[in-house]
């Protein structure tokens, strides 16, 4: 569910432009540093409107070689191939985005997994805040533990959004695994 608290106390901040965020406490060095380190050079700071891209995940786990998926092209291909991946295995998912115009406020990954048409997993996961910049910004999931067992392996379809505070949903994509013995 999109309303659902991603962390308990958290209040999304009032929004604001680059350029008002430049000039607030423009006389403190180490905040205006700061801001600088945040946002970068600029290039990608314009008055236009907020710009996500996200380019692609990143499946990695001990044991394989990293599994890239294109974020870019035709999502629904996605769906049709699929990704072995071995039960028990302990892995993380790679986003690699970029930001353009203004800051990202409250950028979260939702990923809701199903098997056989029945849910069995569903994730809210914070990802942050970003500055708008040229270059991508990349984030990386905390480790997770693919489910074991015979009765765990199968198929597995995953119907995933990267959402902000303002519930704008920058991207939405499936993709489909296979819960295996080995790889």
């Amino acid at each position: 569910d999109e309303d659902e608290e991603v962390t308990p106390g958290y209040v999304a901040p009032a929004k604001k432009t680059v350029e008002e965020i430049n000039n607030l406490d423009a006389d403190d060095e180490a905040l205006v540093r700061y801001k600088q380190t945040l946002l970068g050079s600029g290039g990608a700071v314009n008055s236009g409107a907020l710009e996500v891209k996200v380019l692609k995940m990143t499946f990695m786990s001990e044991g394989r070689d990293p599994i890239d998926l294109d974020l870019t092209g035709d999502l629904s291909k996605l769906k049709e191939q699929c990704i072995t991946i071995k039960e028990g295995c302990e892995y993380k998912l790679r986003f690699q985005f970029t930001v353009g115009n203004q800051i990202v406020s409250g950028l979260r990954l939702q990923q809701n997994i199903s098997r056989k048409g029945v849910p069995v997993s569903k994730l809210n996961l914070m990802l942050g805040s970003f500055g708008p910049r040229e270059e991508p910004h990349e984030i990386t999931t905390p480790d997770d533990e693919a489910p074991k067992g015979m009765i765990a392996r199968g198929k597995y379809h995953a119907v995933c959004k990267i959402i902000d505070d303002d519930k704008t949903v920058h991207l939405g994509w499936e993709w489909t695994f296979k819960i295996e013995k080995d790889w």
